[in-house]
């Protein structure tokens, strides 16, 4: 056994940022290092995301409860990993996708699996005395970390703020900031001008899952011109420096029917129809991004939006690509998209995680690392942004403690890794 090697895991169910259980593991090492992950769940899934295996019972946090997959750690995931090397990161985690046997790890759940693939993660770089960004770049093949751009949530609706507004988020980008403490200052200063605008409106205030505004607007216009003038109001220029994304989550608008409806407007589109309501955002405001323009499966529709849109602004796929190769490479093949949303916990492994943002790095597409909207106070995503060199981050707003976790571990990498190694992002 080399000191690397596992000797032990635990699991326990604990609770994200909506009061929501999930799972967290230990990893321990034979030379006695111990180390934890928690695993994050979203509200706006996709359904070719991995397996979130859940308990099902009504009686029981409704449902939610994931004992069934602590169990998967304990009783299955425990004892096949002994004496894996945990630097190793592509051989565990093959190995615990084979414990499962099924593509969306739907046995013994990517809740389980990735648990237990970020912990040992963790523990191989603390083995190694290296911090995680930096072993993470190894893993990842590359030579210089960088901090990323952040996207920054200002205005929420959709799944994430119980469908107060059609389009789910509303976010900046500090485009004109050349240093990671010059862009949180910058989004700070817009997100508190937001609020004071709103205060004067008589809208609400409430926090969204990821600690955006929840003001319920009708239409996005509304929301659209009130970030222009938050940022204004900050002392900043619209589309210099501060831009705007757009996260429409439109899987959620389909309707069985295919059409996309806009329930707030009471308005039917056609995905034609979708298409032009998303250029008219495009040409009327500062937007330099939009996730999920179209539904996860409208392939034909993202074909024309990309053609139409991708040499101007970066076309961002979610639930499109899911954080999966073959999606990625199919997207790739199609002409789609222009940028892929990573999330650990779409595909459930570490390893898989990085394959996806290798396959979208080579194919010249842009890659963000993305948090949940059920989030805990685990920062791996800050490491996983800068060691993969990603370029781009979303966590969330500014506020609540497992945002901010993640902001605050980006500030203390800056520290080490200097504040010239940014991106600009865009």
């Amino acid at each position: 056994m080399v000191a690397s090697s596992i000797r032990g895991v635990r699991a326990r169910q604990i609770f994200d940022s909506r009061g929501r259980p999930t799972v967290e593991a230990d990893v321990e090492l034979e030379d006695g290092t111990t180390r934890r992950a928690a695993v994050p769940s979203g509200a706006s899934t996709g359904k070719h995301e991995a397996h979130e295996l859940r308990d099902g019972d009504p009686q029981v946090y409704a449902g939610l409860g994931v004992l069934q997959a602590v169990r998967s750690v304990q009783n299955v995931i425990a004892a096949a990993v002994i004496g894996f090397d945990a630097r190793d990161q592509e051989t565990l985690d093959a190995h615990l996708r084979e414990l499962d046997g099924t593509p969306r790890l739907e046995r013994l759940g990517a809740n389980a699996i990735l648990a237990v693939s970020m912990a040992a993660c963790r523990a191989a770089a603390a083995a190694d005395e290296v911090p995680l960004y930096v072993h993470i770049a190894r893993l990842a093949g590359v030579d210089q970390p960088v901090l990323p751009m952040p996207m920054i949530n200002i205005l929420s609706g959709g799944a994430h703020a119980r469908r107060g507004m059609d389009v789910q988020d509303f976010l900046v980008i500090p485009t004109g900031a050349v240093g990671l403490d010059q862009a949180l200052r910058e989004v700070a200063a817009v997100r508190a001008a937001a609020g004071r605008l709103l205060s004067d409106e008589g809208k609400s205030v409430l926090l969204a899952d990821e600690g955006g505004f929840s003001p319920g607007y009708e239409t996005a216009r509304e929301a659209l011109e009130l970030l222009v003038r938050a940022i204004e109001a900050a002392g900043l220029r619209p589309g210099d420096d501060v831009s705007i994304a757009m996260d429409v989550a439109a899987t959620q608008l389909v309707t069985p029917q295919g059409d996309y409806f806009l329930r707030r407007e009471g308005r039917s589109l056609s995905t034609a129809g979708m298409v032009e309501q998303v250029l008219g955002w495009v040409e009327r405001f500062p937007i330099i991004s939009i996730e999920d323009g179209l539904a996860e499966d409208d392939w034909a529709g993202w074909r024309t939006l990309t053609a139409r849109l991708g040499g101007k602004v970066q076309l961002l796929g979610d639930d499109l690509f899911c954080t999966n190769v073959a999606r990625i490479r199919q997207g790739i093949e199609l002409g789609v998209a222009n940028a892929v949303l990573i999330k650990l916990n779409q595909i459930g492994t570490v390893s898989d995680t990085l394959a996806a943002l290798g396959v979208a790095r080579h194919a010249g597409y842009r890659t963000v690392v993305s948090a949940r909207s059920g989030e805990t106070e685990d920062p791996f995503i800050a490491d996983l942004a800068v060691g993969s060199a990603a370029g781009q981050i979303k966590v969330g707003s500014l506020s609540s403690s497992e945002r901010m976790a993640k902001y605050n571990q980006l500030v203390r990498i800056q520290e080490t890794l200097g504040s010239t190694h940014f991106s600009r992002g865009l």
